[in-house]
């Protein structure tokens, strides 16, 4: 199924589909390895029941919809919702679970269609990372809800502040020597957006409480998280988050960034696997 021709999320929808969207399909394996085990807390607090029907939002190249649907067993459903068409690929090639159920993915954008897609509505939805991306988040959880039977089961993980995930902003600051200054820098809209869009849980409370839902719960969740060794690092630090946009306008830096980003990393390594610590906001509630 085909997203709609008009979105209210058109900058993220061109954003994921061209080389960002490529590059999370093409290290899908690296990104996996590293958020995996975030993805696998939000994932307990849903306490998946068999046979139930279940929604991913933003799911990216399929694992954590693959990974719902051996909780929910062989008659259970999930359906997986990305606007990206290079990670949708991905997923839809990815070899299912012996034991899991029915698993769909589809293009389109969760902050306006309607995510039934003419079917039943769903026990629970889950999201990895992949709700702090819409324009307008009141209306898209909302509209989520909809999607709900009641008393539904909500669970997402999201990242907390820059401040507070230093693996994901340090890499750019050392090598900020290398690159020439923007010509007119500009603030950046903390509610934007972006990976840090839910980094204050009063923020998740309010749009999740004005979407009615209930028994709403924002926790936070610290753990040490790596792609691999120092290489595999390496390689995701300068394909994504604020390095990545940097390398991909000055690619005739790259090979120069590489002895800095290496020494900043060399330090997480440890037994030959790197451990950097990451903050997140686990966040559950109920559809009323």
């Amino acid at each position: 199924m085909s997203s709609p021709t008009t979105t209210a999320n058109s900058g993220q929808v061109e954003y994921w589909n061209t080389s960002v969207g490529q590059i999370w399909a093409e290290h899908q394996a690296l990104l996996d390895r590293k958020i995996k085990p975030l993805g696998e807390i939000a994932m307990k607090a849903l306490r998946l029941q068999r046979g139930t029907r279940g929604l991913d939002i933003g799911c990216g190249c399929g694992q954590t919809t693959l990974d719902l649907s051996e909780w929910t067993g062989p008659t259970g459903l999930v359906t997986g919702v990305d606007i990206s068409r290079p990670m949708l690929e991905i997923a839809r090639n990815r070899p299912r679970p012996s034991v899991a159920g029915a698993v769909k993915f589809v293009e389109a954008d969760a902050q306006t269609a309607d995510l039934t897609f003419g079917g039943e509505p769903y026990d629970f939805v889950f999201s990895r990372f992949g709700v702090m991306f819409f324009e307008n988040p009141d209306a898209a959880f909302a509209n989520i809800r909809k999607a709900l039977k009641p008393k539904a089961r909500l669970s997402f993980v999201c990242w907390r502040s820059p401040e507070e995930n230093p693996w994901m902003t340090e890499p750019a600051k050392v090598v900020a020597h290398l690159v020439p200054p923007p010509a007119q820098p500009q603030a950046q809209d903390p509610l934007a957006p972006g990976p840090f869009a839910f980094a204050e849980a009063s923020r998740i409370t309010g749009i999740l409480s004005r979407a009615k839902f209930i028994n709403i719960d924002v926790r936070p969740l610290n753990m040490q998280i790596g792609a691999g060794g120092l290489d595999d690092q390496l390689i995701l630090s300068l394909q994504i988050g604020p390095l990545g946009a940097i390398a991909r306008a000055h690619p005739e830096l790259v090979a120069e960034m590489k002895g800095p980003v290496r020494d900043y990393i060399r330090p997480f390594v440890i037994d030959g696997k790197v451990k950097m610590p990451a903050a997140c906001w686990v966040a559950t509630a109920n559809a009323t």
